[in-house]
């Protein structure tokens, strides 16, 4: 009787030890909103960014017009959106811009409803810093510009219960979920006037720890506590997973601008694919401990190797028309190769990290994004003091999913002053989604509603 009682518990403690590490042991790497789910048996890996996907630029300025910039970009954050659009800093100047942002995710949970509900987050970053300097040089007009820019954030954080009941046992669930981390870049821009109506950039990104950890680390508690019917005993068990990713690279980002007219502008960008080195660093733990038995069990294990991850091209093309010296409309095209996204571990599996899926097995396909803006400049003439612009867009930013991208939108709003050789601006925006993420636990029919609030300010200094 006693090797039998002990069979029982090793075996229920292996069962929930899988299931356990099926469904829950995710983490997320969120290029809007993304999560990287783990399933440990399988040893494999799912990217799920909570912010954008798509970061295709910075600034107040360019936000406020809903990223619509590609065919603007004439102030030092063109060096994100179009480095052709350097070209028309006519002095030398310095920027940053910080940003803040507080995302809800509306959480539902088909199986199990009392996990569903609002799960908050918020936080802050440098999301941009440059300086830039124009210059003659064989008679032709170029500059120079460093940046440095923030682009992927990871934050996260899940805490929800889940009931469970088998004719064994009946058990309730605490899952706790943490994630932080963000990915930059230091970019070092160079601009050239090809004609007088034609200019061609390009930015160099290194994807490096130089002013800040280029890093994300999930963190994921599971404390089980029920009954096991058949043993009639009281039990508590706990799976803990920390996973670190490192990531360093580097990449292009090639540009041109083109003045067809007065009133017309022509911009395109393309960003050209890279392979990044990651250290990828695992630790798992589990327990097992039954009440009137006092029987325990412990596991442990920790995974240290060096993994690769395919980062996809995109490109894009944006005009602009203004119609006055006070009013400017512009429309930009993006897209984004997310079908060519591919995490290769150490012994050379090839995984497609939004579907967890063998690469050759996965459905990705590419997303596009349309964003729109208008810029209307408030100014006395007579005076010529201050400049004071009103600014607003819309946009569309998909973010990859198995089958089918899942749809984001969202506007933005955005105002400042520009006085003398100071420019402050100022942006609001607002991206949302529905009935989104999906395919991050399909076994618990899951689904989620985000709304994310963020607030840009920026400040120029001319010299």
């Amino acid at each position: 009787m006693k090797h039998k009682h002990i069979s029982q518990i090793s075996a229920f403690f292996i069962a929930s030890l899988c299931i356990s590490s099926f469904c829950f042991n995710f983490t997320c790497f969120r290029i809007g909103g993304t999560a990287i789910a783990q399933t440990l048996p399988l040893n494999l890996e799912r990217i799920e960014i909570p912010s954008s996907f798509n970061p295709v630029g910075s600034g107040a300025r360019a936000l406020g017009v809903g990223g619509a910039f590609i065919a603007v970009a004439d102030d030092a954050t063109a060096a994100s959106w179009n480095p052709g659009g350097l070209i028309q800093l006519g002095r030398p100047e310095i920027s940053v811009v910080g940003a803040f942002f507080h995302r809800t995710e509306d959480n539902d949970f088909g199986t199990n409803p009392e996990a569903s509900g609002d799960q908050r987050v918020d936080g802050k970053n440098l999301n941009y810093l440059s300086y830039s300097h124009p210059f003659t040089l064989f008679r032709r007009n170029m500059i120079l510009s460093l940046s440095y820019q923030h682009l992927f954030d990871f934050t996260r954080e899940w805490a929800f219960p889940i009931t469970e009941r088998t004719d064994q046992t009946s058990v309730v669930r605490n899952f706790r979920h943490t994630q932080e981390g963000s990915l930059s870049a230091l970019g070092l821009a160079y601009c050239i006037q090809m004609t007088p109506k034609v200019s061609f950039g390009f930015t160099l990104n290194f994807w490096r720890d130089w002013l800040g950890n280029n890093e994300w680390e999930q963190t994921t508690h599971d404390t089980i506590e029920g009954i096991h019917h058949g043993l009639n005993d009281m039990f508590v068990s706990e799976f803990s997973t920390r996973i670190r990713y490192s990531f360093s690279g580097f990449n292009v980002n090639m540009g041109f601008l083109w003045n067809i007219s007065e009133k017309l502008t022509l911009g395109a960008v393309f960003k050209s694919p890279f392979t990044a080195d990651s250290d990828y660093e695992s630790e798992f733990s589990s327990s097992l401990r039954y009440t009137e038995s006092s029987i325990s069990d412990f596991n442990s294990d920790t995974i240290s190797e060096t993994r690769t991850l395919d980062m996809p091209m995109s490109y894009g093309i944006g005009m602009a028309y203004r119609f006055s010296d006070r009013l400017t409309l512009s429309a930009d095209i993006h897209r984004t190769e997310w079908g060519d996204f591919v995490l290769e571990d150490s012994e050379g599996n090839r995984i497609c990290p939004i579907s967890d899926r063998p690469f050759d097995e996965s459905d990705i396909d590419p997303v596009h994004q349309f964003r729109i803006g208008a810029e209307y400049l408030y100014f006395n003439p007579a005076k010529s003091k201050y400049v004071i612009p009103f600014r607003g867009g819309l946009f569309y930013d998909p973010a990859p999913a198995e089958g089918s991208p899942d749809d984001f939108y969202g506007f933005s709003l955005g105002t400042g002053i520009v006085m003398g050789k100071f420019v402050f601006d100022l942006a609001y925006q607002y991206r949302f989604g529905k009935d989104t993420g999906s395919h991050i636990l399909p076994g618990l029919k899951f689904s989620q509603d985000i709304r994310e609030h963020t607030l840009y300010s920026s400040l120029i200094v001319h010299f």
